[in-house]
């Protein structure tokens, strides 16, 4: 994405992504190395970009968004090194490099996220104790700590997986698989988006356009990579490619076709773009991602 703002979030994020994990015994070392070597794996770190993003749209103040920015790749990147694991996609690539589990083992990879998503906890609930005097600046980090932790857990991120685990070799209906994708992927979209409006106190108003955006972007993001499993190539993408048919996974691809995936990718787009239009000049960043994901595989 070539947007200049997109560079500049992504560089804070990389500047502070270490500063709010908790201090590691020397005897759980490994525990620390195997945390740290998926942070360092690199990314486009979209969700934590997408929450200061909402923040500077309500004109606030981007830095206060950081412990709980990282805490959202906290929990991304945990869900990475899970999803990896044998027992999951088994997956021996992630971003060009060997998966956690390849590296560490099955059990240090599982710990390691365990440690990345209690150490999102810790960023958020220590943010929170610094405004236990004020009770408008806390409420606005409890909205958006629960935002992002409901995002992540059984009614967000975890129910999507449930539901993708157990419809693997069976048949899928395309409303079985938006609510996959609307909860695996979208969820974690959409809960930055939503957080940032909160941390920035917004209004209703502009509260709803952000969750529809997130919302419509979550699935178009879910529509592209599926797209780019059939019909990217594994240098591009850094891990493989054609998997998921292998693996008889429910895919936009597969359930809808791969005209018609691009058809609804569009229509995504398309949503996410009007429900801007009302704030056209502070969303261009928004704007330009929504078209960014289109193009990643027209």
């Amino acid at each position: 994405m070539k947007h200049p703002q997109y560079k500049i979030w992504k560089d804070l994020i990389e500047e502070h992504l270490y500063d709010f994990l908790p201090a590691i015994d020397s005897k759980s070392k490994t525990l620390q190395e195997s945390m740290v070597y998926s942070l360092k794996a690199g990314g486009k770190r979209l969700r934590p970009i997408l929450l200061l993003a909402a923040l500077d749209f309500c004109n606030s103040d981007v830095k206060q968004g950081l412990p709980y920015a990282c805490a959202i790749e906290y929990i991304h990147t945990y869900s990475l090194i899970h999803d990896d694991l044998p027992a999951m996609d088994d997956d021996d690539l992630r971003r060009g490099i060997p998966t956690n589990h390849k590296v560490f083992g099955e059990g240090m990879a599982i710990l390691a996220g365990d440690g990345l998503l209690s150490a999102a906890f810790e960023a958020m609930t220590k943010d929170m104790l610094l405004y236990m005097d004020d009770a408008e600046a806390l409420k606005r980090r409890v909205r958006a700590s629960h935002t992002l932790i409901k995002g992540a857990g059984v009614r967000g991120m975890v129910a999507g997986q449930v539901c993708d685990v157990e419809i693997e070799g069976k048949t899928c209906s395309k409303e079985m698989l938006d609510y996959i994708h609307l909860n695996k992927t979208a969820a974690l979209i959409m809960a930055p988006i939503k957080a940032g409006a909160f941390l920035a106190g917004a209004d209703e108003k502009k509260l709803m356009a952000l969750t529809t955006y997130g919302e419509c972007i979550g699935l178009a993001f879910q529509i592209m990579d599926d797209l780019l499993d059939v019909v990217g190539n594994e240098e591009d993408l850094g891990k493989r490619v054609g998997k998921d048919a292998q693996l008889q996974k429910a895919t936009y691809p597969a359930i809808y076709g791969v005209e018609a995936s691009y058809q609804r990718l569009e229509e995504l787009t398309n949503k996410a773009l009007d429900v801007m239009k009302p704030y056209y000049d502070q969303a261009e960043f928004f704007n330009e991602l929504a078209l960014y994901l289109m193009k990643r595989v027209g």
